[in-house]
């Protein structure tokens, strides 16, 4: 872990002149963040790459076929490039922002949360009123989610391995499947050191990567065509697309620990640095995979492309069964972040004197579980869940806040046209992100209501 890690700040305010009180920010030249970090097992620059990478590859990946389905193979591609450029763009504000703010409060690092606390205690008397909120807004954000995914999860392991036993038997509804991993979920997520899982977490990522090889082989062989392939979608669908495609990049809740990890962290930004590189690749294999999945599926594009696997050979029924059971176990690491911002940062410090605090925390961890369960089950779409949950919270977390996190962070130590350009390409970023977050969610719920309702 990071140490001297700090969420709650009061801003360094001074008198200026015209008997206005602004406030100016001490700067520390002398305070290098970087080398006052102590990192126990600090990680290198390939090691923070490949967990990027990981940490990126999940089931957003296995949708981005649906979501050009919804855009176009044109617009897909152009989107998806924009997308992934805004979240790398912003990214790199928060790392930037985090310095800055770390050499102001001479600390080593900050968490997001923190981040955002410090940049609006530093930013205009507006921002100074809701900084103390700063944090609470992105750890609700945050969580929501991190529940979404495990929604997004358990929807993904109940429809692989029913469209598996529905070929040798009588299938019971992708409800049904939901259910029955209620209790092997509850009994894994009672476990509270993820040290126990890190074997079973490696063999679930090569797992991942294999079946990943294999799904692009199915897909090639069954020969992507320009023919009876929209290059624009349907205007009304662009909202799920862009939901879809930000679920799918967006790994803002990993990427800030990440840096905080290295060993290196000035490597972390940069033109080539490893943020770019791994944003970069990512962009590149989640648009090869959504073009070609379009193009060989089209219009017959499922939520996630292991559906459109054929259903009777035994290869593509291992695939289904070999990604249900990593995703089963990528589960509890979304599931921990979850728990984490609910008990140790909310619930645990106001029980930690309860004789039965334990008990308390094995009531709320299975408590979180059943309800991830009961919303699958009541709302069984994989594609809608995804794009409703990247809209909702990734536009907000991933595009306005870091954007609003800039304008406080420099409001008063930039002037002239530079004032004007951080303030004219922020509101445009938080304006973007607030319009997907609106406009997104809207239409993931109306067609949630359309078609459950």
């Amino acid at each position: 872990m990071v140490q001297e890690q700090h969420t709650n700040f009061e801003p360094d305010r001074s008198v200026e002149t015209n008997s206005e009180k602004t406030t100016a920010v001490n700067t520390t030249n002398d305070y290098d963040p970087y080398s006052h970090r102590v990192v126990r097992r600090p990680t290198t620059n390939l090691e923070t790459l490949v967990h990027l990478f990981k940490c990126s590859c999940g089931t957003g990946i296995l949708a981005m076929p649906k979501a050009f389905s919804y855009s176009g193979y044109t617009v897909g591609i152009i989107g998806t490039i924009v997308i992934g450029f805004l979240v790398t763009y912003c990214v790199h504000l928060i790392i930037r922002c985090e310095y800055e703010l770390c050499k102001r409060r001479r600390v080593a690092s900050l968490t997001y949360p923190g981040i955002a606390e410090a940049a609006f205690a530093d930013g205009p008397k507006a921002m100074q009123k809701i900084a103390p909120y700063a944090g609470h807004v992105i750890n609700a954000f945050l969580f929501v989610y991190q529940m979404g995914s495990c929604c997004v999860y358990l929807v993904f392991i109940a429809v692989n391995v029913e469209a598996v036993v529905s070929q040798y038997t009588e299938g019971y509804g992708t409800e049904m499947y939901i259910l029955m991993f209620l209790v092997p979920l509850v009994l894994i997520n009672w476990i509270r050191d993820l040290k126990r899982l890190a074997p079973l977490s490696t063999v679930a990522n090569c797992v991942t990567l294999v079946s990943l090889a294999i799904i692009l082989y199915y897909t090639i062989e069954r020969g992507p065509t320009f023919s009876a392939r929209k290059p624009v979608g349907d205007l009304r669908d662009f909202p799920l697309f862009f939901g879809t495609v930000i679920f799918a990049i967006e790994a803002i809740g990993v990427i800030i620990p990440l840096e905080n990890e290295m060993k290196h962290p000035q490597a972390f930004g940069g033109t080539f640095g490893v943020l770019n590189q791994g944003m970069g690749a990512i962009v590149v294999l989640y648009g090869c995979v959504g073009l070609l999945g379009y193009l060989s599926y089209g219009s017959t594009t499922e939520g996630t492309v292991t559906l459109n696997l054929p259903k009777d050979e035994i290869v593509a029924q291992i695939v289904k069964v070999s990604l249900a059971s990593s995703i089963f176990i990528s589960y509890t690491i979304q599931y921990y972040v979850a728990i984490d911002i609910a008990w140790n940062h909310y619930l645990g410090p106001k029980f930690e004197k309860h004789p039965r605090v334990g008990l308390i925390e094995y009531t709320l961890r299975t408590f979180l579980v059943v309800l991830t369960c009961a919303l699958a089950a009541a709302v069984p779409a994989l594609d809608l869940f995804i794009s409703l949950f990247g809209a909702l919270c990734l536009s907000a977390v991933g595009i306005a806040i870091p954007a609003a996190i800039e304008c406080g962070t420099f409001w008063y130590q930039t002037r002239g046209w530079r004032l004007c350009w951080m303030i004219t390409k922020n509101v445009a970023l938080v304006l973007f992100g607030l319009c997907g977050l609106i406009v997104g969610t809207y239409t993931s719920l109306r067609d949630i209501i359309a078609r459950f309702l």
